[in-house]
Order: structure tokens, then sequence, then C-alpha cells
């Protein structure tokens, strides 16, 4: 693979316009498409074969108008001292229940002047709007109910606030500040790592263009599988701090190649044939990675990884392509306006390897003390590690409510009004779907039984409809939605309730609702993670036991994966439930871990960490070849590549910290884990553990049995055997477009 892309390298560098028209004319068909054709993203939470799921499909296939997602409007007096007792409030109530009923869209508004609909204090009232099924619905009937709540004069007596399962499938969390914040601060990296002004550029302009690119694509990927909401926020995450490190390990190569003599054309060439060739495998790795997250067996979580990996795959390509003719066209130039500056490196009087790293003498005294106290810091950075992951045995999943968001959020203050005037459980409801075609008497025997239970607070009148033989009962528990408790309700409405009065009858009955849904999807995502790590980790095994011809250093990289990722979800656990710090990252309560973001933080970090390991590992390889000396090349290695991996490390971490700037929990919990993870396993594992274990293995770092040997097939994945001898410029280029390579 080093030869094609050798070429293609070349081949950019040598036709730039060519290659970036073509590039243009696919963005332009792309987002051209996306505005013109591209379908609204929404969140559709369901799984087949779970009990909720079962609930939905009896409504839907019935006709009946519970199948739909709701919302609520909630409704409270400006005045304190006015409640809707009042003639005027009354009145109000009524007006803004005819306006509910007429938006598109919406087939039943419960009367906010009934029984039920007002909480005993009289201070909040609820309209509940029930919608058409969930294909027929897009973020235009979201924007319709909040002009409705906006029209209400100030005048007005009334104060409207909303939420329900119509923000949860439409409602998309604001996030560009964080991701602003993070984008400058990797300004500021790259100008430190590089010196130069147009270096900086070329990794933020390609993580840019193939952010848009990505994002776009979102809406017409929409036509093959839905595409939950969230998706651009994570495709982003990921797709910026990809991007970005894959243009700096190129932009570093190509500028090590200038330094050394090389023509642009050359340079540019062996770039893509050995940094593109580990940027080739580490997104491959990623993609495969987060592909992976179908084995979830959860709808959403599969089109949520496509998405995110299409972004991933549009950087890869980007990187090997886009950024070579960029390269080609800025020239010697990529280096003027340098903030720093080397006298150059002549190769003709060059002592070293025409494509020898450039060695850091701070890092390389830090290799050769981690390696003279390999013991010492072997065992204490295992303990540290195994304390910050010590939490994952309190590890809690599920799904945060309303009751997690900003007080600033409408969503927030209905929940909280509603929870004040009825109970926590009314924010989540259960729905109780009936097939009563054959058992058409059972409806009521059965709203008492669930009545009867403890965790239910109450449960409404039926609605029952004989002609499709379908009945709906609501019941509220008495915990809040994210409660444990409630999840229990759940659980003995299904094994212990429900059966007690359908044993002996024909009828089926099924639980449902949002409550209900996330429930059974958490509780999937739990049953399915361990298999799934188990799947990444042994995947992680075998690349490394191809590319690094080791039994031991593949094996030590999963389990160092393993307590780099412990470290995160230990943090997780530290701050979203056990609320320490929280309020740093603006969090309002603590909350459950999100059930699919252990995962999707596996899924991701895998591909991201094998990015470190191969750069920092190929470098320690291939000293060892030279040498034979073990030590010496963990400190070789370790003074390469450590300047490099820590920028690349700096620019993750501060992308993905920016995201911890949102609104959403979810959104917090993905960036500050990423963050988390990747600051431990750039620093602490790959600075400190990975040198101090392969000081004390020793040669047995690099043995593998002789018969393995010769049935694995033999990959270069620095992509350096078999290139032909570099090109060198004829005359040394100025001293301005020669600075020295700082990394």
């Amino acid at each position: 693979m080093s030869h094609a892309l050798y070429r293609l390298g070349r081949f950019a560098a040598r036709r730039p316009w060519t290659v970036i028209g073509a590039w243009f004319v696919v963005a332009l068909v792309v987002v051209g498409a996306s505005v013109s054709f591209g379908r609204d993203l929404e969140d559709s939470f369901e799984a087949p074969g779970l009990d909720s799921k079962d609930a939905l499909d009896l409504l839907t296939s019935t006709g009946s108008d519970a199948a739909g997602p709701t919302a609520q409007i909630v409704l409270t007096p400006r005045n304190g001292s006015t409640f809707f007792t009042s003639t005027e409030a009354q009145a109000a109530l009524i007006d803004v229940h005819t306006a509910a009923l007429d938006l598109p869209n919406v087939v039943d508004a419960s009367d906010p002047t009934a029984n039920g609909s007002v909480s005993p204090d009289g201070r909040v009232a609820l309209i509940r709007l029930q919608y058409r099924v969930i294909d027929e619905l897009d973020s235009a009937d979201l924007d319709n109910l909040k002009q409705l709540a906006a029209a209400i004069p100030v005048a007005s007596p009334l104060q409207v606030e909303l939420n329900g399962d119509l923000f949860l499938a439409f409602e998309e969390a604001p996030t560009g500040i964080g991701e602003m914040a993070g984008l400058i601060a990797a300004v500021f990296i790259l100008l430190f790592a590089f010196g130069s002004i147009i270096a900086m550029g070329l990794p933020i302009g390609l993580a840019l263009f193939g952010l848009a690119l990505g994002v776009s694509s979102m809406s017409l990927i929409t036509y093959v599988i839905e595409i939950p909401s969230f998706a651009p926020q994570i495709a982003s995450m990921v797709g910026l701090g990809v991007g970005i490190d894959y243009a700096l390990f190129l932009v570093t190569r190509h500028r090590e190649h200038l330094a050394r003599g090389m023509t642009i054309e050359e340079s540019v060439g062996r770039a893509v044939a050995t940094a593109g060739q580990a940027v080739v495998f580490a997104g491959g790795t990623v993609v495969i990675a987060i592909l992976g997250l179908a084995v979830a067996g959860v709808p959403f979580m599969t089109a949520a990884g496509i998405a995110t990996s299409v972004t991933v795959l549009i950087m890869v390509v980007a990187s090997i392509t886009l950024l070579p003719a960029f390269l080609g066209i800025a020239g010697h130039h990529i280096n003027r306006r340098g903030l720093r500056r080397l006298a150059p490196r002549h190769p003709e009087n060059d002592t070293q390897p025409t494509d020898a790293p450039e060695i850091g003498i701070g890092w390389q005294r830090w290799g050769t003390h981690v390696s003279k106290h390999a013991w010492p810091y072997a065992i204490g950075v295992t303990v540290l590690l195994l304390a910050l992951t010590a939490p994952v045995l309190s590890l809690r999943l599920g799904f945060p409510d309303d009751g997690s968001l900003p007080t600033s959020r409408t969503e927030r203050l209905a929940y909280d009004l509603v929870a004040d005037g009825f109970g926590p459980g009314i924010n989540g409801p259960l729905i109780v779907a009936i097939d009563i075609s054959q058992d058409p008497d059972i409806v009521e025997a059965l709203r008492l039984a669930i009545a009867s239970d403890a965790g239910v607070a109450a449960v409404a009148p039926a609605k029952v409809n004989t002609e499709s033989g379908v009945a709906t009962l609501i019941a509220f528990p008495t915990t809040a939605p994210q409660d444990d408790a409630t999840l229990d309700t759940i659980e003995r409405l299904r094994t212990v309730a429900l059966p007690s009065v359908l044993d002996d009858s024909p009828a089926v009955a099924h639980i449902g609702g949002q409550t209900a849904t996330l429930g059974d999807i958490g509780g999937r995502v739990t049953e399915r993670l361990p298999a799934f790590l188990a799947a990444v980790i042994l995947l992680s095994f075998l690349l490394l036991m191809l590319v690094f011809r080791s039994i031991l250093v593949p094996l030590k990289a999963a389990l160092l994966n393993l307590l780099s990722i412990g470290a995160a979800y230990g943090v997780l656990v530290m701050v979203f439930q056990w609320g320490w710090g929280k309020e740093l990252i603006g969090l309002e309560s603590t909350v459950p871990i999100l059930a699919f973001i252990p995962m999707f933080m596996f899924a991701i970090l895998f591909g991201l960490s094998m990015d470190y390991e191969v750069f920092l590992l190929s470098r320690v390889r291939e000293e060892y070849l030279i040498t034979g000396d073990n030590e010496t090349s963990v400190i070789h290695g370790i003074a390469s590549t450590a300047r490099v991996i820590t920028s690349a490390a700096l620019i993750m971490i501060s992308v993905f910290l920016g995201f911890v700037l949102g609104d959403s929990p979810v959104i917090k919990m993905m960036g500050l884990g990423l963050a988390t993870a990747i600051f431990v396993d750039a620093t602490i594992v790959r600075m400190v553990l990975v040198p101090a274990t392969m000081r004390l293995m020793g040669d047995a770092n690099w043995w593998l049995p002789t018969w393995l040997d010769r049935l694995l097939p033999k990959i270069d994945i620095e992509g350096e055997s078999g290139l032909p001898t570099p090109e060198m410029e004829s005359v040394a280029p100025a001293r301005e477009s020669r600075d020295e390579v700082l990394v």
C-alpha cells in the first residue's frame, strides 16, 4: 500500500489544482444536495425485541392515537397570588387549549380545566398534546409548538413552558461556543508545535472542510437509515479531533523531509507513504470499531456510528489527497512566517539517515529517567489508574431526564413545575398498550393491578377502542424518570402486576412510553457491552500483533487501553453520579451515565489510542531492528515521538473539552470522557507506563513464535521499505524556507 500512497501523494503535489477541483465538485454536490433534498434528523429511540417496542408496534398497527410522540404545555400564573380558579386564568387556559388543538399534526389535546389537569395547589396546569406517528413529523412541528408559546402576550396572566417527547425527537442542543473554544486552543497548540502560521492553518482548514462535508452528508444518509439528531455533535467532536491529528502527523513528516533537503514532490509523496499509511490504518480502525456498535442491536446507535464513521472516513481520504495538494501549493512557504527557527541542515553533511526523526533532548532525558526507575513508575502509575478506575464499580447506566438541563431551558422549567405541582413521576408516564381483541373485559382488572403497585402514583382512565381491539392505560410512577426506582417499578409491573391478571386471559399487554423505552435500551446495552468490549480488545490485539510481530506488545497495549478507558469511566462516575466538581462543567444535578456512552467511548478511543500506539512503537521497533538494544530503542522512540504525540493529544483534549461547555449532559459526558481518556492515554500511559513496562520486559517485548511469524502477513506500517531513493534539491533552498522541524 505504501507504493500506491507514495504515487498518490506525488500526484497530488504535482497536480494540486486537479485534486482541489475534484474535491470542490464533490463538496458542491454534497452540500447542494443536502440543502435541496436533505431530510431532517430525528431521534427514534426504539429497538426490536424490546417490550417497549412491542407496545409501540401494537399501537401503530391498530392506528391508535397513542402511537405518536407527546408534548406538554405547562402553565402557571405569572402573578403568585393568582390561581387557575380565577375567571381570567380559566379564559387564558381555554385560549391556549384551542390554539394547541389547531397545531398541525396534533390529534388530541387534554382539557386543562378538567379534574387532574390542575395541580392540587391550583398553581400548575397541564395540556398534553398527542401527535401523529413520528414518521409523519419533522422539526417544523417542534417549531410550531415553540411559536405557540412565544405568541402568548407578555400581558397574559400565564407563564408557559414546554417539554415532552417532541423535544427528545427534534431538539438539538447548541454547542457552537464549545467548538469555537476547542478550535482556538488547537490553533495556539499548532502554532507552538510548528512555529508557522501556514503549517498551523492547513490542519485546521482540512478539519473544518471535512467536518462541513461530513455533517452535510448526514441529511442524505437519512434516505438509507434514520440518523439521530445528536449524531452531528458526536461526529463534530470526533471529526475535528482526528482531522487535525491526522493532518498534524502528515505535515510534521513533510517538514522533516523538507529539512533534509528533499524536493517538494518527493517530500509530500514520502509523507503520504509513511505517516499517511499510519493515518489510513488508524482511521480504518476507528471506522471499524465505531461500526461495531451495531452489535448492541439498537438502531439509533448503529445510525450514529455510521454517521460518525462517514465523517472519519472523509477526514482520512482528505488527509491523503487534499492535504498533499495544499502542501504542493505551499512548497517551502510552509515554513515561512515561523515563530522559531534553527539553522538548516544540509543532507550532504548529515550523519543521520535521511528519514531519521528529530530527537528531543528533553524527552530523551525523560525516557532515560523512566527507564532507570522502571519498577517505581510501573507500580505507581498502575495503582493510580486502578484508583481512578475504582468508581466504575458504582457505575449506573440510564438516561438523564429534563431535570438535568440548565434552568435556562424551557424543558427544565416545565419539568420543575410539573414535579413541584404533581410529583416527579408525572414527567415520565408509562403507556400500557393492551390487545383486548380476545378479552375486552380485562381492562379494568389491569388498571386496578397497576394502580396497586407501590411505585405507581396514579393511573388515568382507560382509552378503549373496541373497533381496533386495543386499550391504552397511562400510569404515573411515584419517582422521577431517571431514578432506578422507576425502572424497578416497570420491572415489577411486567413480571408481577400484569401476569397476575393476564395469566388466565388471551389478552396481551406491553409497557411503553419514553421512560420505559430508554430503560429497555439501557438494559440491552448493558447486556451486550461485555461482548462488544471483548471483540474490540481482540481486534486491537490481532492488529498490533500483525504490525509489530509480537505477542507481549499487543497484549500489553490491550491491558493499558483498558486502564485508560477505565480511568475515564471512573472520572465520569465521580463527576456525573457523585457530583464532584459538577459546577465546573455547568452540570445542574447528578445524573446516571447515559447507557450508550461507554460503548461509544470505547469504540472511538480504541482507534485513537491505536494511533498513538502505532506512532510510538513503530519508532521503537525501527530502532530495535537496527540496534537490537531494547532499552535504547524505547528511549529513542519516546524522544522522537513525544512532542508530536503530546501536541496531538492536547489538540484532541482541547476539542473534546470544548464540547463540555454545551447545555446537553449527554455531550458533556462524551466530551469529558474522551478528553480524560486521551489525557491518560497520551501522557500517563504512553509516556510513562509504556516505556517502564517495555524496559522491564526487555527483549521479550518482540518475541513471536517462529511458526506464527511465518503465517502472519507482513505489514510495514511506516511504509519505508521498498520506496525509491529520495530525490533531493539540487540547490539548497533559502534559509527562510529551510526551518528546522520542531518535533
